[in-house]
């Protein structure tokens, strides 16, 4: 088994960088040693954030739980295609309520079971990411 020697994250076969940190795993494939240098860490584009910037688990999953219909919680996420359908689902069904009865309702629970679900997997910490790839903060 792995570990990161900076982070001290476990880590899987075959990665270059540690996934939790940024450090660059020294000889890759095989066990890291050392004290990574600048030159060493993830490219600019994987930022590491630190506590004040990780979104919450908490607000998530309320958002989840109460507003999941309207994709919210996914766009506190960064999960904004996910958002989006969600919210399109609720309001195409808002939509079509003035003419049909059985699809529009159909429509709206759907989404509202949908973000109720992913709310609930949240809190119990199933979901773990936003989707940058950066974990949830309790």
């Amino acid at each position: 088994m792995k570990y990161c020697v900076r982070c001290g994250n476990q880590l899987k076969e075959g990665d270059v960088f540690c996934p939790e940190c940024g450090a660059k795993i020294n000889g890759a494939g095989s066990e890291g040693s050392g004290t990574p240098s600048g030159k060493d860490m993830a490219p600019p584009h994987v930022q590491t954030p630190g506590d004040s910037e990780l979104r919450s688990k908490m607000a998530a999953g309320l958002f989840g739980v109460f507003l999941g219909g309207f994709g919210v919680h996914n766009f506190y996420l960064g999960y904004t295609g996910k958002g989006i359908a969600q919210a399109c689902l609720t309001g195409i069904g808002l939509l079509l309520s003035c003419c049909t009865g059985g699809l529009s309702i159909v429509m709206i629970a759907a989404a509202g079971i949908w973000g109720l679900i992913e709310g609930i997997l949240i809190l119990c910490g199933q979901i773990r990411t936003d989707g940058k790839g950066s974990p949830l903060r309790d």
